[in-house]
């Protein structure tokens, strides 16, 4: 099972592997279910984009295909993910732990909401995990619809935006990127994890600093 798993991991994060052998399906794919399910949660979105991005300019994929389809299965997914949020509520809430869900990536979340408000849908989408569990937090939030779906296309647009064609750039402008584009991928992946790490970091500050004003 262990070794299954592992595999299966392997798989998933080898992006290169992925868009040869699924090409521009396998990429919608992945978006539609990172952004609108929780089973999503551990996909690759960053650095598979980057990767399209870079492919899309050695001509391995259409840049005028690529990007306008991934912006719609990006906002199609979080509207799926919406809508669970708001039929099933404070239930998810209580809902149990298992291997494609986690509370506390779903309180994450929240915790994020809290913090930016309707902000949260466009920022959501650069930070891996919490982009994921975003939407369900602002349905059961009953975010009004139609302010959710004005946060959430620009919020699509600008993540798809920015990493389709700053990888494409990478591809047009850097001779053979491609051949080394597991340091593109690295970097991406440094990146995108620095939000989470400073919120971290932050939080952790300010409990310290809390504890110790407390005589």
């Amino acid at each position: 099972m262990f070794e299954t798993i592992r595999h299966l991991l392997h798989t998933i994060y080898d992006v290169q592997g992925l868009i040869r052998w699924g090409g521009l399906v396998m990429v919608c794919a992945i978006v539609f279910v990172e952004t609108g399910l929780f089973v999503g949660f551990f996909l690759p979105g960053d650095s598979l984009l980057v990767t399209a991005g870079v492919f899309a300019a050695a001509g391995d994929l259409k840049i005028g295909t690529l990007l306008p389809l991934v912006i719609i299965c990006a906002i199609a997914g979080d509207q799926v993910g919406y809508w669970i949020g708001r039929f099933t509520g404070q239930a998810l809430y209580r809902r149990e732990d298992s291997f494609f869900f986690k509370r506390r990536h779903l309180q994450q979340a929240h915790d994020f909401y809290q913090k930016y408000g309707g902000k949260t849908v466009i920022l959501a989408r650069f930070m891996p995990i919490v982009r994921t569990f975003c939407p369900p937090v602002a349905g059961a939030a009953e975010m009004p619809y139609a302010r959710y779906v004005l946060y959430d296309v620009v919020g699509g647009c600008i993540w798809a935006g920015v990493t389709i064609l700053g990888g494409y750039s990478l591809g047009s402008f850097v001779p053979n990127i491609e051949q080394r584009i597991q340091w593109v991928i690295l970097a991406v992946v440094i990146v995108s994890l620095l939000p989470a790490a400073i919120g971290a970091v932050r939080a952790r500050k300010g409990r310290v600093a809390k504890t110790s004003t407390i005589p």
